[in-house]
């Protein structure tokens, strides 16, 4: 009696998989994973993004928060998910590239377990100083760590993060001596930067505070200057090819059909193209540079992080397990 009702409980969920799959995609409520905590500027884009899907789909898309391990617990669980277009996932540079590469044991592979579907956008890190602290300019800033080894200390939202390599860089590219002082995330770092304890603060949310005059932006670390912000350089203009942006965008389990993948995609770049979200996605206060790429571009994009990061993260030696 038990082998038969296992047999019709098996058959039942058969059942309920044909059915869902011979209906148009999509039939049913979408849920997107996002590995990171609420309130980031990644999660502000994510959600005006999927307002706007939503209504595209005539779906409703629930946001499942689920962070830990470096935004790499909450991609494990979207890379093991059931590949039906239902759950998709809030892809992260902490959990794909570069972040994936420090980790000497992952439970998915950030290539090959993915059909990663749109880039939205970059987060470029802004290199802050308080206001009144001696260094005006990052020149001052990089002859003080000259002059004092070991002294100076610098901080990012934790070690793997955006701001935490952008600063390894640094240090290779002009073989600086800092200290870091990791942190689990952008505010208490920040809160410690205005209180004195932290000499500079790798961030990617700076908007409010530059202009509420408590900080100074020393450099930022996309490839050119930021029209938000003209007067301040490139970190690259002092020393070559440092740059480090965060960013995200929209993956799906790599055995997802290619028919819902596309549609998504189409979908996805429709909104990022239209006129209202890109006035909405490049405020300066989201701290944003949209970057809309389809699967083939973002594939290639994930691919060039990997590159660039590698090197970086060896010489660092840098490993989270």
């Amino acid at each position: 009696m038990k082998l038969f009702k296992n047999l019709f409980f098996f058959v039942g969920i058969f059942l309920v998989q044909i059915s869902a799959w011979s209906q148009p995609y999509p039939s049913q409520p979408i849920k997107l994973i996002m590995p990171f905590l609420p309130g980031t500027a990644s999660e502000n884009a994510v959600r005006l993004v999927l307002d706007r899907l939503s209504q595209s789909l005539k779906q409703p898309i629930v946001l499942d928060n689920r962070p830990g391990a470096g935004s790499t617990l909450g991609t494990d669980q979207a890379a093991r998910s059931t590949p039906n277009g239902y759950t998709l996932l809030a892809s992260y540079n902490s959990s794909i590239a570069p972040g994936a590469l420090l980790y000497n044991k992952l439970g998915y592979d950030p290539v090959k377990d993915f059909k990663h579907i749109a880039l939205i956008g970059v987060f470029p890190q802004f290199m802050l100083v308080r206001a009144d602290h001696p260094a005006k300019t990052v020149q001052d800033f990089i002859a003080m760590v000259r002059a004092k080894p070991g002294a100076v200390n610098y901080s990012s939202a934790g070690v793997g993060t955006s701001g935490f390599l952008a600063a390894e860089m640094l240090k290779q590219a002009l073989n600086l001596d800092m200290v870091h002082v990791p942190y689990k995330g952008p505010a208490p770092a920040l809160a410690d930067l205005l209180g004195g304890r932290l000499d500079m603060v790798f961030s990617s949310s700076a908007a409010a505070l530059v202009s509420s005059g408590n900080v100074r932006v020393l450099a930022v670390t996309s490839e050119k200057r930021l029209p938000a912000f003209p007067d301040v350089p490139a970190l690259s203009e002092i020393a070559p090819k440092v740059q480090a942006v965060s960013w995200v965008g929209i993956s799906a389990p790599a055995q997802t059909p290619a028919a819902i993948t596309l549609l998504l995609e189409k979908e996805i770049l429709a909104i990022l193209q239209s006129p209202e979200m890109r006035n909405r996605l490049s405020e300066p206060a989201l701290g944003m540079t949209l970057t809309p790429m389809g699967s083939d571009r973002f594939l290639d994009f994930i691919q060039s992080e990997i590159n660039l990061w590698s090197p970086v993260i060896k010489a660092a030696n840098i490993s989270l397990n």
